[in-house]
């Protein structure tokens, strides 16, 4: 693997090749649902494995006497990449976890608005509708366009749905099924003005996008590390500024923090420590690609495929046309297919994967490169739809 560097070209073969190397996707098919469960990096593996047997071969030992430091240890380096402070920090399993967590702890009573998305990810409109029929929160929805022509008119939406009950908005920076990228610091300063909390879904955003978590304007960001973060599945993140960790509620039973401590809320029992101390080395791996020439990367492989179908009669694309609107992720339809049947025949025929998002009524393919993704990989995608497209009409 390359020494860390300040810059690289999205189209840099010899680069991006290296970068491959250090990967082992499954050679039986293109994978372009990295969106789900980003793979870690052969190293972050390897690391992992080896945390596994320290940790089996210590047992209580090790539990007792070495995780609370190594705990420390992770949590200083996610506060170092993310821009905040270890004590506003808490390891979950997910982005769920922590949505759960800031949302069914939140001091809501009857009455109480929270204005959401329909587009928001599907477990964050269950829990907006738990909160609804158990708490009596009103749900108020607002529909963005699939291509917006400014922040501005995003921002009037959302404006337009707040009243004198409104106490949360609920936002997501990348929108999972199109893959839009959302104005997030924008909404927060316009929420946040009129005085009502603003929790940001940072679940793909955190390393796919350049940014620190003080930019986004939110005193709460969930994120996942197991995506574009690239640690071990089962790994996600909390973020609640100091100030307002007292007023969160424990989702889980404790009464051995205080009010004001982040870890009351995360008093679920003994968690697996290999796969929380495999985070270092995923950051380790992640910053000797960087953010940035990793931004860049998933830009040009998505506007890559996504240039190739725009203007093919019967493919039509969900996601924004303006590239600053969009990072990896991407979305498509095909006039006169179920986009079942599309995702089924691009792995049959292609041996490419894909997979099925729904928006609506509206089924859609959605498809995410990863760094370990080849030009050659997404030209075999466009070539694919642009036969489909051919043998629908």
């Amino acid at each position: 693997m390359p020494l860390p560097i300040t810059s690289v070209a999205a189209d840099d073969t010899a680069f991006w090749d290296a970068v491959r190397a250090q990967y082992a996707p499954s050679p039986d098919f293109i994978n372009l649902e990295n969106g789900y469960f980003g793979m870690p990096a052969n190293p972050v593996r390897a690391a992992l494995r080896r945390y596994q047997d320290e940790v089996d071969a210590e047992s209580s030992y090790f539990l007792r006497q070495r995780w609370p430091g190594r705990l420390a240890q992770v949590r200083q380096a996610l506060a170092a990449f993310t821009g905040v402070d270890a004590d506003e920090l808490l390891i979950t399993r997910s982005a769920v976890e922590s949505l759960n967590i800031v949302l069914q702890g939140y001091p809501f009573v009857p009455g109480d608005a929270i204005v959401y998305s329909h587009h928001d990810y599907d477990s964050a409109l269950d829990i907006v509708a738990t909160l609804a029929a158990r708490r009596g929160v009103a749900p108020v929805p607002v529909d963005v366009p699939l291509d917006p022509v400014s922040d501005a008119a995003i921002v009037a939406a959302y404006e337009s749905a707040i009243t004198p009950r409104t106490r949360v908005v609920l936002l997501t920076h990348i929108v999972h099924r199109t893959g839009q990228i959302m104005p997030v610091a924008a909404l927060a300063t316009m929420a946040r003005a009129r005085g009502i909390d603003v929790i940001i879904d940072a679940a793909h955003s955190l390393a796919q996008l350049d940014y620190r978590v003080p930019q986004l304007g939110a005193q709460f960001v969930v994120a996942n590390l197991h995506k574009w973060v690239g640690a071990p599945l089962g790994t996600g993140l909390l973020y609640i500024a100091r100030e307002r960790i007292a007023d969160i509620a424990p989702f889980y039973a404790d009464t051995t923090h205080a009010a004001g401590d982040i870890d009351k809320l995360g008093h679920v029992g003994a968690v697996p420590p290999a796969p929380v101390m495999a985070i270092e080395d995923a950051l380790a791996f992640h910053a000797q690609i960087g953010t940035a020439n990793k931004e860049a990367r998933l830009r040009w492989l998505a506007r890559r495929w996504m240039d190739a179908v725009r203007h093919v009669p019967g493919v039509r694309l969900y996601t924004p046309a303006d590239p600053a609107r969009h990072c990896a992720l991407g979305a498509f339809g095909i006039d006169g297919m179920a986009a079942a049947d599309v995702a089924q025949r691009l792995m049959d025929e292609h041996r490419i994967f894909t997979v099925v998002r729904q928006l609506g009524e509206v089924s859609l393919v959605r498809v995410t490169p990863h760094v370990f993704t080849r030009a050659q990989d997404v030209d075999a995608l466009a070539a694919a739809i642009i036969g489909l497209a051919a043998s629908s009409r």
